[in-house]
């Protein structure tokens, strides 16, 4: 699942999959291309982390999410 953030014209793309060594990555690129990647056991725990990005990317300034599921 893809999804990004717009801010006065810059975009940042999250991106949530399976690891490749079990359980679950959250990808989160910025608009200067600095990857961070964090490290999930269950489904549970990505969510509530999505949700809390999502939160702190409000607080700054960031439209969105706006994407898809692949």
């Amino acid at each position: 699942m893809f999804w990004w953030f717009e801010r006065n014209g810059t975009y940042l793309r999250c991106e949530a999959l399976n690891s490749p060594d079990g359980g679950f990555e959250l990808r989160i690129c910025d608009p200067d291309g600095t990857e961070r990647i964090e490290h999930f056991p269950d489904s549970a725990e990505l969510t509530r982390r999505q949700r809390a990005v999502e939160d702190e990317l409000a607080a700054d300034g960031w439209s969105g999410p706006h994407g898809w599921n692949l």
